[in-house]
């Protein structure tokens, strides 16, 4: 089992990146527009600003003890459900410069590590 200061800082890790990332789904949401798969319906824009709540609210699940593990599931619920959009956008960036065909590629895996990261957070809190 992870040691408790550890947890909390793999915790707080993945509360700050969640905070980064749902706050500028408010401040440029048109990148994350653009990715919303065309078969999920309802607007773009709206889920672009619901995920990045999500994000948001998910990050300070994570920041409270009570209430981490909980945050670690919800952070796993996110990263899975977005990923269609990651694919989305390997899709859409298909023909683009080999360098960004290779960013949103990369992105697909790193999904995983990102549900294997909110995974240990709920498991050990």
């Amino acid at each position: 089992m992870t040691n408790p200061p550890a947890a909390r800082r793999t915790a707080l890790g993945l509360a700050t990146l969640l905070t980064v990332a749902g706050i500028q789904h408010f401040r440029r949401p048109e990148p994350f527009d653009s990715i919303v798969p065309p078969q999920v319906p309802g607007s773009a824009r709206f889920w672009t600003l619901a995920s990045g709540a999500a994000e948001l609210v998910t990050a300070v699940l994570l920041v409270v003890p009570r209430t981490r593990r909980a945050g670690g599931a919800a952070a796993t619920a996110l990263f899975v459900a977005v990923f269609p959009a990651n694919v989305q956008m390997a899709w859409l960036w298909r023909r683009r410069p080999l360098r960004w065909q290779a960013v949103s590629i990369g992105r697909l895996p790193l999904q995983g590590l990102l549900v294997k990261w909110s995974e240990d957070v709920r498991r050990h809190g």
